[in-house]
């Protein structure tokens, strides 16, 4: 057996032990929402889910919420307040605790917060004020209500820890129902419940002595509890230490893990994205375990890198480190990381796909990154021979036409790339070159070097035309050539001022090369509202005096996942970007005078941009599918994947290309 030290990272390998449990190394898959469960019960894709990531190397799970009263009941989330589901609950925790991990069920207490769109009208509180996001009003809890709560979520532990479970977490972060306890800005409350940092603890430390009295000492209770919500008023890191000191002072909670955030505009900092620092909140855990010296400490937030979570717990920060996202995109991570193959995970882009899937789409759990999540053959994917090796082209380099190169290749097919700029990425690239961009670069650097060690032939700086693609004597090609951003009505089809407005794609390729300040406004017409978009405004706020963007809708963003907009809307409004909604362009003769003028949506009344030295247009994109009619022609068989066959989705891309390469 390897000692300690030539371990590839020391600290993240090195076990650790809670309420008398061995954890095999520090690495924790905290709670996240799969969507997987069926009819409020455990499924196999639930199963397989969990199972992969504690296959992969993770040293305890923690699932995503149960209905631990019967007031949870709902078909996506597993019932654990009744005996209609026994069975499931074990076949869950014993395919996790058979691949020596803890599993560990979490109790969330909704009460008024909500991120969908809508309001909730079932929701309990601490008092009669509305959520900071949704303004939906809860009914007021009483004290009698809490104590038959309590006993109720208690019962529901038992019955965890009868069906194998190691332990409980009580997730009382986000802004969910005992955050709302905790906060003086949501807990105004006279009685034993309120009044001071002693009342609003209260029911927590009830609850947590009587699960330890009712589960034994050797049933983990975990704490997640906030480090900062950033809402004024209510919990700021010297509180959140002050909590965290009182509800661990009877040393019956085995470890805290602090959460950011809460259900009001700082809900994005719950999942920091590209735009955010890596491991952005290791200050504020470090000092709020100075509360808590003898308590372990999970570290949480945007943590990616092995290098990462071994500093984060080698320099005393946390005892262990949670990684959701992360191991979503690749359950193998750990054991990848402990084989010395941190280059060959499959790295988490920070893009909250999977928020958007689980919060918004309200669809299982996927990933930009990871088209297999919850398959059976997830964890360290290595695809099936082919039976009949082929001929396959390939067309287009982005990461729909890379994902099926790499896997096509793995197969055994000799494969070739066609790709018309002389980097690999696609239109993707353009994107890692603007703000919050940088880490999208993960997902075609891995698909670009797997495809490299398959033995895939890069044709790179081609326009491959139907000559080019009939010369490989193809089997089999696959269009991945993406898609055009359409123009829009009002730019005139046959002017020659026209030609010199260009999407935005085309306008930002020039842009980057900049290297000045540029006088003048730049002006964006976005009907494409996506994320990337606003990068772009942001980039030509680091060039041009003033920046402005139009649009016809009555808001910005109105697609993003709630958590992606929040921060869209927070960085154009920091910096300054000007937004004009429900206008459309009015093309005239002003613009060789600098001015752009607009007209609203609803009366036409006319407004203008003056001192115009940039102008773009962002639309809705067209499918770049011409070689598909031609090759077909020529009786090959042809796939189209991604954006070529309709604009979507990097999620998307990556599937489909998976899918192809696996059924080539």
């Amino acid at each position: 057996m390897l000692r300690m030290s030539t371990l590839p990272y020391p600290a993240l390998m090195a076990p650790f032990e809670l309420a008398g449990k061995r954890l095999r190394n520090r690495l924790v898959h905290p709670s996240m929402t799969t969507l997987m469960a069926e009819h409020a019960r455990v499924s196999a894709p639930m199963v397989q889910y969990f199972a992969n990531r504690a296959r992969g190397g993770a040293a305890m799970l923690v699932t995503e919420p149960l209905s631990m009263a019967r007031h949870h009941h709902l078909a996506n989330r597993v019932d654990a307040w009744n005996d209609t589901d026994l069975d499931g609950l074990k076949r869950l925790a014993a395919a996790v605790e058979e691949q020596d991990c803890r599993i560990l069920g979490q109790l969330l207490e909704r009460g008024r917060a909500r991120n969908q769109p809508g309001r909730s009208y079932d929701g309990i509180g601490a008092s009669a004020l509305p959520d900071d996001l949704s303004w939906s009003m809860p009914r007021v809890i009483t004290t009698a209500e809490i104590r038959a709560l309590i006993a109720e979520y208690v019962q529901s532990a038992g019955r965890l820890a009868r069906c194998g479970f190691s332990g409980l977490e009580i997730s009382a972060g986000h802004g969910h129902f005992f955050h709302q306890m905790l906060s003086p800005r949501s807990n105004v409350r006279d009685d034993e419940y309120g009044v001071d940092l002693e009342g609003r603890t209260r029911l927590l430390r009830e609850l947590v002595s009587a699960l330890r009295s009712a589960c034994g000492h050797d049933f983990i209770i975990g704490l997640k509890l906030p480090g900062n919500d950033w809402i004024p008023g209510s919990i700021e890191p010297g509180y959140a230490a002050a909590i965290a000191a009182r509800l661990t002072a009877s040393r019956e909670a085995d470890y805290v893990c602090f959460a950011w955030g809460s259900h009001s505009r700082s809900l994005e900092r719950h999942v920091p994205d590209g735009h955010s620092a890596r491991v952005p909140y290791r200050a504020l855990i470090r000092q709020l375990r100075v509360a808590i010296p003898d308590v372990p400490v999970i570290g949480l937030g945007r943590i990616t890198d092995p290098a990462e979570a071994d500093a984060l717990i080698a320099d005393g920060t946390a005892d262990l480190a949670a990684l959701g996202r992360a191991l979503i995109a690749d359950p193998a991570w750990f054991n990848k990381a402990a084989a010395g193959r941190a280059h060959d995970i499959r790295y988490c882009v920070s893009c909250n796909t999977c928020w958007e899937r689980i919060s918004l789409a309200r669809l299982p759990l996927a990933c930009d990154n990871n088209p297999r999540v919850g398959r059976h053959d997830e964890v360290d994917f290595r695809p099936a021979p082919a039976l009949v090796r082929k001929r396959v082209v390939v067309v287009g380099a982005g990461p729909a036409g890379l994902e099926t190169a790499w896997v096509a290749a793995q197969r055994g097919h000799a494969v070739t790339v066609f790709g018309r700029s002389r980097e690999v990425g696609g239109k993707l690239h353009l994107r890692t070159r603007l703000p919050g961009g940088e880490a999208l670069s993960s997902v075609y650097d891995y698909q670009h070097a797997a495809a490299l060690r398959a033995g895939v032939r890069f044709r790179l700086g081609v326009e491959a035309g139907v000559d080019d693609i009939m010369a490989c004597s193809p089997d089999a090609v696959v269009i991945a050539t993406g898609a055009d951003m359409v123009p829009p009505l009002w730019l005139p089809k046959d002017s020659s001022e026209a030609a010199l407005v260009p999407d935005l794609r085309r306008a930002m390729r020039e842009t980057l090369r900049y290297t000045e300040r540029q006088p003048g406004t730049a002006v964006l017409f976005d009907m494409d509202h996506s994320e990337g978009t606003y990068a772009a405004a942001e980039h030509l706020c680091t060039l041009f005096d003033r920046v402005v963007i139009l649009t016809p809708r009555d808001m910005i963003g109105q697609d993003l996942p709630i958590v992606v907009r929040q921060g869209v809307l927070r960085r154009l409004a920091e910096k300054r970007i000007e937004i004009v909604r429900e206008v459309d362009v009015v093309w005239s003769e002003r613009l060789a005078e600098a001015r752009l003028e607009y007209a609203c949506v609803h009366t036409g009344r006319i407004g203008s941009v003056d001192d115009v030295a940039w102008l773009a247009w962002s639309t809705p994109r067209s499918p770049a599918d011409s070689l598909v009619s031609l090759l077909r022609s020529r009786a090959v068989p042809v796939h189209v994947v991604g954006d070529a066959r309709v604009a979507r989705t990097l999620h998307a891309a990556t599937l489909e290309g998976h899918e192809a390469g696996c059924e080539l």
